[in-house]
C-alpha cells in the first residue's frame, strides 16, 4: 500500500512536472508572439490551415532568428556605413511576410494549448533539432543576401564614382532632384530594421522604387549622351556635364523633404542678400527706355533739328528699378504666327493703325493687332515688293549673296519680317516714337530691330558690313549737308553692295521730288555709286532706284570736284561708338588680304567658313592663330549648344525667337542655332576685342554696345539672353545692379537667361533673381566656373521708385 501511495504520489508529481513544463513552454511561445504583434503595425486574423507542430515550431524559431540577425545586420551597416537601398529585392524576407508570420504565430500559440501529450525530453530534442535547421537556413539566406547587396553596393559605388568625376560640387535643387541618391538622402532612407516592423506595403516600396530607377536610368543616359564642354580659353575651365530638373511620375518624400529643405535656404539667401527690387516710376510708364527717355538731357538740348531728341542721352548711372508691365499683358504669340498677329495689350497703341491702316501697316482686330504685311511702298504686301527687286537687279540674289541687310525707317519691319522666307537677315531700324511704337511692334512680332536715328553720330555697327541697305520713303533727307547720311550708308555698305531706294522722287514729279531728286543725282555720282535700275513697280504704283557702290577706288580720284571728299587715312571707318557723323567717303580696301576687297562666301557656306582675311599670322581672341581660332570657337558652341543648351535645359525652343548674346566674340553661339526659326543679335561689348566685323562676314549681325548703359531697346523684346562672362567684368567696372535690372527690362516674361560665369558671380545673380521672383530652373559649378538658367517671372514689386530723369 505504501508503495503503491507512494507509486500514486510520485505519478502525481511527474505529471505535475509535465504540466509545467508545458506551461513554461507555452508561456514562452505567447511571450514571443506579444512581443511580435507589439512590434508589428499590423495585426492579420490568424488562418485555419492545419501544420504540424514541427513546422510551426521551425516557422516561429525562424521569426526569431530572422529578428535578431536583422538587428545585428541593422548594427553592422550603422557601424560600418552601409547604404540601405529602398529596393523591395534588398529588403528582409520577414519585411514583406509579415501577415503570413503573425498568423503563423497565432496558430502556433493555439496549438502549443492544445498539445500536452509531448514530453519535454522530445521538445528539448525538437528544439535543438528546430534552432540548428534554423540556424543553416538564416545562414545560407544571410549568405545570398550578403552576395545581393554586395554586388548592389558595388554597382552603387561605380555609378557614385562616375557621377563624381562628372559633378565635382553640389547642384542647387533645381538639379538634385534628377541626380542619382546623395548622402543627405540616404540619411533620410528608412533603417531595415524599422522597416521590418512596418506593414507590408510591398506596392508602396515598388512605385517608389520605380520612380528611382527611372531617374537613375534618365540620369545615366543623360551622363552618357552628354559630353564634355570645354572653354577654348585656358583661363575659362571646364564646365562638365550640366544637369537639368528630371522629374518622375511621382516624387517620393526623400525628394519633397530636400526640396523643402533647399526652398527654406532660398528664402534665407533671398532675407541675407537684402536687396528690395523697386517699380520705376516713369512718365513712359511699360515703355521705358532709360537712354531714350531722359527726358531731363533731353529739355537741355539746344538743338533738335538733327534729331538729337532722339538720340542716346544716357543717365550717369542706369536705373537699378523695375519697368511695369501694361495693364493685360500676355505671353507674346510664337512665331511665325506673330507676324502676323499679336495681343494688343502688350502693345497698346493704335496711332499707326489710324494714320497708316489704309497702307496695311497694321490694323486693329478685337483683341489682337494684325498684320497685313504691307507698307507705305507696298501696301499689296512685301513678298511681291522683294521679288520685285530682285527681279529688276537679279545679281541682289536673296539668301544667297544678298544675306545682311539694314532697312532704314522701317516702319513695322514688314519688310525685314518676309526677307526671312528668303533666308535673309535684316536689321530694322528706326527712332522711337517717330511713328508710335514701330519698333515695339516689330520686336513684339518676332522681326529684328533697334531704335536708333540717322543724326548727328554714326550707326552702331562696323565699316563694310550690310549687303543691302534699303528705304522705302525712310523720310531720311540724304542729300542735305553734303550728303552726311547717305555718306554714312556709304560706310556701312560692303564695297560691291546695293542701295535700294523706294521714294517719290524717283517717281513723282512734284516741285520737291524733281529737287530732291537732282540732288540725290549729284550726289550719288560724286560718291561714284552706279545707278544700276531705275523701274516702277506697277502692282503698288511705286517707283525703285537702286545704287551699287564700287569695289575699287579707281572713281574716286577721277572726280572733277573731289566732292563728297576723301576721309583722311587715320580715320577708321569701324570706330562706331559715339563718333560724329562726317561728309566724306572712306576708300574701298583694295588689298587681297584686307576686307572688303572681296565678298563673302554665299550663304551658307560663309557661316562656317573662316573669312579669307583672318591670317595665321594674326593671334585670335583666345590666344591661337586666328582662324584656328575662329574655328575652335565654332566648335566650341556646336557642342555646347547640342549637348546642353537644345536637350539639357528644360527649354521649350519652339517657344524661343527673339535672342541675344550680351557678349559675342566670334558668334559661335549664334552660329550654332541657325537651323532654328530664331535670330540673335549679337552684342560686342566697347571695351572687348572687335570681332563683330567677323560675326557680318559670317552672314550674322550684331551691334556694339557699352552694357554700363541701357539697350536702345523697348522692354519686353527678348525671349532668351545669354551672358558668357559679362557680369563678372561689369562687376569690375560700373552698376552691377544696373545691368541686373537691364536683363529683367528686356527680357519677355517666362524669358530665360542663360549665364556662364566666375562661381562668386553666379551665387550672387541667383540671390538677387529669388529676390525678383524669378524662377531658377538650373545652377552648375566646377571649380571656379558656374552656369545659371533663370527664368522670369510675371512678378512685379509693389513699392516704386520715381526716376526724376525720366518725369515729365
Amino acid at each position: 500500500m505504501a508503495i503503491g501511495k507512494y507509486s500514486r504520489v510520485d505519478g502525481r508529481k511527474s505529471s505535475s512536472s509535465y504540466c509545467s513544463t508545458v506551461t513554461i513552454v507555452a508561456f514562452v511561445a505567447l511571450c514571443l508572439v506579444g512581443v511580435w504583434m507589439m512590434t508589428s503595425s499590423s495585426i492579420v486574423p490568424g488562418q485555419n490551415t492545419e501544420v504540424s507542430t514541427l513546422e510551426k515550431k521551425s516557422d516561429l524559431k525562424d521569426q526569431v532568428l530572422d529578428t535578431k540577425q536583422s538587428t545585428s545586420s541593422s548594427e553592422n551597416s550603422d557601424g560600418n556605413g552601409k547604404q540601405f537601398e529602398d529596393n523591395s529585392g534588398d529588403l528582409p524576407d520577414d519585411g514583406s511576410k509579415n501577415d503570413d508570420n503573425i498568423s503563423k504565430s497565432q496558430e502556433e500559440s493555439n496549438d502549443s494549448e492544445d498539445k500536452t501529450s509531448q514530453t519535454a525530453t522530445e521538445d528539448n530534442q525538437e528544439e535543438k533539432t528546430v534552432k540548428e535547421s534554423v540556424e543553416e537556413e538564416s545562414k545560407s539566406e544571410d549568405t545570398s543576401k550578403t552576395e545581393s547587396e554586395s554586388q548592389e553596393g558595388k554597382e552603387d559605388v561605380d555609378l557614385k564614382l562616375e557621377k563624381k568625376d562628372d559633378f565635382e560640387s553640389t547642384p542647387n535643387k533645381e538639379s538634385e532632384v534628377g541626380e542619382t541618391k546623395t548622402e543627405d538622402e540616404n540619411e533620410n532612407k528608412p533603417n531595415p530594421n524599422e522597416t521590418e516592423n512596418k506593414p507590408d506595403n510591398s506596392n508602396e516600396v515598388k512605385d517608389q522604387d520605380n520612380v528611382g530607377e527611372n531617374k537613375e536610368e534618365k540620369d545615366i543616359k543623360t551622363n552618357e549622351q552628354s559630353s564634355a564642354e570645354v572653354f577654348p580659353a585656358g583661363a575659362q575651365s571646364e564646365l562638365l556635364n550640366e544637369t537639368t530638373t528630371q522629374n518622375g511620375a511621382f516624387s517620393t518624400q526623400v525628394t519633397e523633404s530636400k526640396n523643402e529643405k533647399e526652398s527654406q535656404k532660398s528664402s534665407q539667401s533671398d532675407e541675407q542678400s537684402g536687396y528690395n527690387w523697386k517699380l520705376c516710376n516713369v512718365t513712359a510708364g511699360p515703355d521705358f527706355i532709360p537712354c531714350l527717355d531722359n527726358l531731363l538731357a533731353i529739355r537741355s538740348l539746344r538743338s533738335t533739328k538733327h534729331y538729337e531728341h532722339r538720340e542716346r542721352h544716357c543717365p550717369e548711372d542706369p536705373p537699378t528699378c523695375l519697368v511695369p508691365l501694361p495693364e493685360g499683358y500676355q505671353k507674346s504669340i510664337e512665331w511665325p504666327t506673330s507676324r502676323e498677329k499679336i495681343w494688343y495689350h502688350n502693345v497698346p497703341h493704335t496711332k499707326l493703325a489710324e494714320v497708316k491702316g489704309h497702307q496695311n501697316w497694321v490694323k486693329v482686330s478685337g483683341d489682337y493687332l494684325t498684320f497685313p504685311g504691307g507698307g507705305t511702298q507696298f501696301k499689296h504686301g512685301a513678298l511681291h515688293y522683294i521679288d520685285f527687286i530682285q527681279q529688276s537687279v537679279p545679281d541682289i540674289a536673296w539668301g544667297k549673296k544678298t544675306r545682311v541687310v539694314l532697312d532704314v525707317g522701317c516702319g513695322v519691319a514688314s519688310f525685314g519680317g518676309y526677307l526671312f522666307d528668303r533666308d535673309v537677315l535684316t536689321m530694322s531700324l528706326a527712332p522711337k516714337d517717330e511713328h508710335e511704337a514701330q519698333v515695339q511692334f516689330a520686336l513684339e512680332r518676332g522681326i529684328p530691330a533697334i531704335s536708333a536715328v540717322m543724326g548727328t553720330k554714326r550707326l552702331p555697327f562696323p565699316g563694310r558690313t550690310f549687303d543691302v541697305v534699303h528705304c522705302a520713303r525712310c523720310r531720311v533727307p540724304w542729300h542735305i549737308e553734303g550728303g552726311k547720311l547717305l555718306l554714312e550708308l556709304n560706310r556701312l555698305l560692303r564695297p560691291g553692295g546695293y542701295f535700294v531706294w523706294s521714294a517719290t522722287p524717283v517717281y513723282q514729279k512734284l516741285a520737291e521730288d524733281v529737287e530732291i531728286w537732282e540732288a540725290m543725282k549729284t550726289l550719288t555720282k560724286g560718291m561714284c555709286w552706279e545707278v544700276v535700275s531705275i523701274t516702277k513697280d506697277r502692282v503698288n504704283g511705286v517707283g525703285i532706284a537702286i545704287y551699287q557702290k564700287p569695289m575699287t577706288n579707281e572713281c574716286y580720284v577721277q572726280r572733277p570736284q573731289g566732292e563728297p571728299p576723301l576721309c583722311q587715312e587715320s580715320d577708321d571707318p569701324n570706330a562706331a561708338w559715339n563718333v560724329p557723323l562726317q561728309a566724306c567717303i572712306h576708300k574701298v580696301p583694295v588689298e587681297a588680304t584686307e576686307r572688303g576687297s572681296q565678298w563673302p562666301e554665299q550663304w551658307p557656306e560663309r557661316l562656317t567658313k573662316s573669312p579669307y582675311w583672318l591670317l595665321g599670322s594674326q593671334i585670335g581672341v583666345y590666344g591661337k592663330p586666328a582662324p584656328e581660332d575662329f574655328m575652335t570657337d565654332y566648335a566650341h558652341w556646336k557642342r555646347v549648344v547640342n549637348k546642353s543648351y537644345l536637350g539639357g535645359m528644360g527649354i521649350d525652343w519652339s517657344s524661343v525667337r527673339n535672342v541675344m548674346d550680351m557678349k559675342s566674340i566670334y558668334g559661335g553661339f549664334a552660329a550654332a542655332l541657325k537651323d532654328m526659326k530664331i535670330w540673335v543679335l549679337n552684342v560686342v561689348p566697347i571695351d572687348s576685342p572687335d570681332t563683330l566685323p567677323i560675326i557680318f562676314e559670317r552672314g550674322l549681325f550684331g551691334i556694339y554696345h557699352d552694357w554700363c548703359e541701357s539697350l536702345s531697346a523697348y522692354p519686353r523684346s527678348y525671349d532668351l539672353l545669354h551672358a558668357d562672362h559679362l557680369f563678372s567684368k561689369i562687376k569690375k567696372k560700373c552698376n552691377f545692379m544696373g545691368l541686373v535690372a537691364e536683363t529683367d527690362r528686356i527680357l519677355r516674361p517666362e524669358g530665360k537667361l542663360i549665364i556662364r560665369d566666375h562661381v562668386d558671380i553666379i551665387s550672387e545673380l541667383e540671390s538677387l533673381f529669388r529676390a525678383m521672383q524669378w524662377e531658377i530652373r538650373l545652377t552648375y559649378s566646377n571649380d571656379n566656373e558656374g552656369l545659371l538658367c533663370v527664368q522670369k517671372t510675371m512678378w512685379r514689386p509693389i513699392e516704386t521708385e520715381t526716376i526724376s530723369y525720366a518725369i515729365a
